[in-house]
């Protein structure tokens, strides 16, 4: 019994580049699909990220189910994510490389279509996020912009002359 707990099936450094590749190719296409898999999710995304984790764990523990293995891995994936986030930190191109650039999808009131394309936004999400913000019409927005971390950030019009939002 204690055997099965402590003996790892594959070298450490097996499970070091497996877990590694997967970390990578996880990041990766994050990347190509979008933010839209971290801001708001729905049902759909849920399941599709919970399958995601089902198949990409058999690729990072191979036939390995010790416990010791598969807290190597963790420990891994989790040092990977330490320095990248150290690396995001120290280094602006590493942050534009892994997190992308904000993205205005309304400008004094005018929605950019070019944008929400690039985010696979409809208009209907769009007024949506400006409704979570107390604001009725998208006309009602100075600025929206879709975040990096998939997040929309909304600052209202303010009405010339009162100093009031509109």
């Amino acid at each position: 019994m204690w055997h099965n707990l402590v003996s790892i099936g594959s070298s450490w450094q097996e499970r070091a580049i497996r877990a590694i590749a997967v970390y990578v190719f996880l990041l990766v296409a994050v990347r190509i699909f979008g933010r839209r898999e971290l801001g708001q999710l729905t049902a759909f995304d849920v399941i599709v990220l919970l399958s995601l984790s089902n198949m990409l764990q058999n690729a990072m523990i191979g036939n390995d189910n010790s416990l010791v293995g598969g807290l190597l891995g963790a420990l891994v994936l989790l040092s990977a994510n330490l320095l990248l986030a150290f690396g995001v930190y120290r280094r602006r191109g590493i942050e534009r490389l892994v997190e992308g650039e904000a993205r205005i999808l309304i400008h004094d009131g005018q929605v950019r279509p070019e944008a929400l394309k690039k985010e696979l936004m409809t208009e209907r999400d769009l007024l949506s996020a400006v409704r979570r913000e107390g604001l009725e019409r998208l006309e009602d927005v100075h600025l929206a912009v879709a975040e990096p971390n998939g997040m929309i950030s909304i600052i209202p019009r303010v009405r010339a002359g009162s100093g009031s939002v509109s």
